[in-house]
């Protein structure tokens, strides 16, 4: 973990950089196209999006435009919950490849855990890994019963679990299950939002020792955690500055002070109780 370039290695041999751009709520044309290449300007190679985002082409414009070599980036984009199922998940992913505008996507999610649903939208994620259309497959949301469920009868075990993780949700349980079965944890919305952990006191004097903010103290945990994290920014000041976590190393002790801040707080929907 010492360059932005630097990744996971998924248990099928594919390598996920530990630090990516995520663009939930970044808007379609210019403002996501600006954002996506001013990070990979910056130097990162891992993007995260999502059909329910509605800036694929955007996400699609920006890489093509970046001039760097296709397969140095790491492309993520999931199917939504209206389009789980086999059939209309393989039309999904088609819609999703045409916007983007790409011939293959590096990583490809069910957004959601729809009930009666999510076995047959993973076998069409099963198909698409088989034909080469993805390099890698995986979950978001999923919780350890879900990942129990799906693992009784599928053929290729998930590769990531993209979930709600940050300092007051620290899914301590999950993280290990996962760890067990060798399914790589993502954080989305790693610092939560309306900035409540930007202002907690235990975060900012860490901060203060190494001359970081808030933030990126909680990327570096992210990271010391093994766990790859996507945070969200249209400022090219704040996408520059939540890179600059490679230079430093928090403490055991640093790392176990951030643990406790823990309180299983959610800013996004539980997945056991969200309404599909």
């Amino acid at each position: 973990m010492k360059t932005l370039q630097d990744g996971a290695m998924l248990h099928n041999g594919v390598r996920m950089p530990w630090l990516g751009l995520g663009v939930y709520k970044v808007q379609e044309g210019e403002e996501v196209v600006q954002a996506v290449k001013t990070a990979i300007e910056i130097g990162y190679r891992h993007i995260d999006t999502a059909a329910f985002y509605q800036n694929e082409e955007g996400v699609g414009r920006a890489v093509k435009e970046s001039g760097v070599p296709r397969e140095e980036l790491f492309i993520t984009t999931k199917v939504w919950n209206s389009d789980q199922g086999y059939d209309t998940t393989l039309k999904a992913f088609e819609e999703s490849l045409k916007k983007l505008d790409l011939s293959y996507i590096d990583l490809y999610l069910v957004h959601w855990p729809v009930k009666g649903k999510y076995k047959e939208t993973y076998k069409a994620l099963e198909k698409l890994y088989k034909d080469g259309f993805v390099r890698a497959i995986g979950v978001s949301n999923f919780q350890i019963h879900h990942l129990q469920d799906l693992m009784a009868t599928c053929e290729i075990k998930p590769m990531v679990n993209q979930v709600e993780y940050h300092p007051r949700l620290t899914q301590k349980t999950l993280h290990a299950f996962c760890k067990e079965n060798g399914i790589q944890l993502e954080a989305w919305s790693p610092l939560m939002r309306g900035g409540e952990l930007l202002n907690e006191p235990v975060l900012m004097e860490i901060g203060k020792k190494y001359g970081k903010t808030p933030a990126q103290v909680i990327l570096r945990w992210d990271l010391q955690n093994e766990v790859v994290t996507i945070p969200k920014s249209v400022t090219p000041k704040r996408i520059k500055e939540n890179a600059g976590i490679f230079d430093f190393e928090l403490t055991v002790e640093e790392m176990k002070a951030i643990d406790a801040l823990n309180q299983d707080k959610r800013i996004g929907p539980d997945p056991d109780n969200f309404d599909f």
